[in-house]
């Protein structure tokens, strides 16, 4: 699953990234991945400059893009290291972005669902009790896009996070909207260790029915209830195909 898919769900700027940008971006999915470890120190301007064929002007523009990222530190007279990842802003899109590409960490898969499991199910109680027409709406236009798409795995997984990020808006909470940056990650990860067509989950498809219908029927108890019950399911199967330990 390509990380275009996360820029697409955010609706990130569909302009050509300039060319620090891009440095970054080829920096940062290095980083991420492992081929750069933290602590470790990364080549100087001149030899990024040279293997990228750009200006030193450029990369050094890249290089302030991930200090801002959390991922660089640049320190005069050492060089510029990598931060260790629990300095790293892990919520920002880009790096959640560059997960996705990434070899599947166990950790970063658990502690992505431990906050789904935190705060998904208040937010689907929330929703059921502040949902508008229009949210119930959308809700529903997701739900029937899963259970209807029978030819793309990535338009179901794109139905899978709309439907999420409709129930995120209809709890009416901005700091919730903010987060829907981990959904994204987290489903689009999930479908690289499963390793399966997510169609054939009939079960998860009809839990988000389930779900919708507690939402559309103002039942927050049954709402919040079944979405537990539905990232649980998640977690299961993760473990499943993963072998995950939690």
């Amino acid at each position: 699953m390509s990380e275009l898919v996360y820029y697409d769900l955010k609706r990130s700027t569909k302009m050509t990234p300039s060319l620090s940008v891009q440095v970054a971006r080829e920096l940062g999915r290095r980083i991420v991945a492992g081929s750069i470890e933290p602590g470790a120190l990364i080549d100087d301007e001149n030899a990024l400059a040279e293997r990228f064929q750009v200006s030193r002007v450029v990369v050094r523009d890249a290089v302030k893009i991930l200090v801002g990222k959390g991922l660089l530190d640049v320190r005069r007279g050492i060089g510029t290291k990598v931060r260790p990842r629990n300095e790293w802003i892990l919520l920002d899109d880009d790096v959640l972005a560059w997960h996705i590409t990434a070899t599947p960490r166990a950790d970063f898969i658990n502690q992505l669902m431990d906050i789904r499991l935190a705060f998904e199910p208040k937010a689907a109680r929330w929703a059921a009790e502040r949902a508008t027409e229009e949210d119930i709406a959308e809700i529903d236009k997701a739900c029937k896009g899963m259970e209807e798409e029978t030819g793309s795995i990535e338009k179901f997984i794109v139905a899978d996070a709309l439907f999420h990020k409709a129930m995120l808006r209809a709890a009416h909470n901005e700091f919730l909207n903010a987060m829907e940056g981990v959904i994204y990650s987290a489903l689009l990860v999930s479908v690289r260790i499963t390793n399966q067509d997510p169609r054939k989950n009939s079960d998860s498809v009809a839990f988000h029915r389930e779900v919708y219908e507690a939402v559309a029927a103002g039942d927050g108890d049954k709402a919040e209830q079944l979405t537990e019950k539905l990232l649980t399911d998640a977690i299961r199967r993760l473990k499943e195909n993963f072998n995950v330990e939690r």
